[in-house]
């Protein structure tokens, strides 16, 4: 079972921008093959960081106008939220440590 929640506009709110912990965001979608390709990593890091970090992800078929709202325009792109701010952006399949850096000088 993974530890990740899937963010909508409904849970947005609630889940990311009032979270007590950094959020690393995952914008995705089921047709892309480099969003498939990191998904076992981001679930790793969810799992490795459990109570330190929250994971979201946000299927931007479903969630088109939350995507829209952040300006995502290439997938994957991971965002990171603390405090409900961006903290750090990245997109493309980045390698594990890559996407650690995004968050781990927020814990």
């Amino acid at each position: 079972m993974s530890e990740h929640i899937e963010i909508t506009n409904a849970n947005f709110e609630e889940e990311v921008l009032k979270s007590p912990v950094p959020v690393l965001l995952d914008f995705w979608a089921s047709w892309c093959g480099p969003c498939r390709m990191i998904a076992p990593v981001i679930d790793q890091l969810a799992q490795e960081y459990a109570g330190k970090i929250k994971v979201g992800k946000v299927n931007v078929d479903e969630a088109g106008d939350l995507a829209a709202k952040h300006g995502i325009v290439s997938i994957p792109t991971l965002v990171v939220y603390r405090g409900g701010n961006i903290a750090n952006q990245k997109v493309g399949a980045l390698p594990k440590q890559e996407i650690e850096g995004l968050f781990k000088n927020l814990l």
